[in-house]
């Protein structure tokens, strides 16, 4: 499974996040310790926030630690908020468009974890992405699906209530055509003001989350794995929560996509 890692609060370097601590982003793409795979090495990117209300996006297939443009750029780019990824992919094909995060105007998306049996129902997924969406459908990925799907849900302007009905439907699609595990994920996602992140899984596997605030930085890092081993106050995230960063405020909420699927 992919590792990622966010950052929100007063504008730092990206690669102090990226790659300068002990445990970075990119030491994790050769080495990750709380995933099913220590490789993940299916490609990469990063969306950063600026002076615009759309982000930067660099995308590419490289394995994170072999593409020196990245530490370059990571090197001269502040940001008050960004989202990183480095992949390893579930079964569709390693290409840049295929790599996290995705975006959508001021929205940006990235996820690890899985939708139960995807390829075989890959066709039912993307009818699931509305026309005038499907446009910026540019990949094949189970991930790209449920951030646009959670876009025709209402992402916009209802986070949760967009994700957790976008997560319903395609745990429902899989557990009527794929197999278990029907949904594993942690995502996160923004709209350049706030963070938002997810742990869920539909059996008791949800992929590892953790969060902490830096009075050094002035900021909080969200990561699949913790940055540095010396530091004892990460907290991790309990599975079936959704979390809203911002600034110094955090809010954990329960997270229950099987809900709606019980209504529905």
């Amino acid at each position: 499974m992919c590792r990622w890692a966010a950052y929100v609060g007063a504008p730092i370097f990206l690669e102090d996040i990226v790659c300068r601590p002990g445990h970075s982003l990119i030491a994790q793409s050769h080495h990750a310790m709380q995933s099913t795979t220590a490789i993940n090495a299916d490609g990469f990117g990063i969306a950063w926030y600026g002076e615009r209300p759309e982000p930067g996006l660099y995308r590419d297939i490289l394995p994170a630690w072999s593409d020196p443009n990245l530490r370059a750029i990571t090197a001269q780019v502040r940001s008050s908020l960004f989202l990183a990824h480095v992949r390893a992919s579930t079964g569709t094909a390693t290409s840049r468009n295929n790599c996290h995060p995705f975006v959508v105007g001021r929205w940006s998306f990235m996820h690890n974890g899985q939708v139960g049996g995807y390829d075989g129902f890959r066709r039912d997924a993307d009818m699931m992405i509305p026309d005038d969406l499907y446009p910026q459908r540019k990949g094949a990925t189970d991930s790209e699906a449920l951030f646009l799907i959670a876009l025709a849900e209402g992402l916009d302007r209802d986070p949760q209530g967009g994700l957790e009905r976008a997560a319903a439907r395609l745990a429902a699609l899989s557990r009527a055509k794929g197999c278990g595990p029907h949904l594993r994920l942690t995502c996160c996602f923004s709209d350049g003001e706030t963070l938002y992140a997810v742990r869920y899984a539909t059996d008791d596997k949800a992929p590892s989350l953790w969060h902490r605030w830096s009075d050094t930085r002035g900021g909080r890092a969200v990561v699949s794995e913790p940055l540095e081993a010396d530091e004892g106050d990460w907290q991790a995230i309990p599975p079936g929560s959704f979390c809203r960063f911002r600034g110094a405020e955090v809010e954990i909420r329960p997270f229950a996509p099987e809900g709606i699927a019980q209504a529905a």
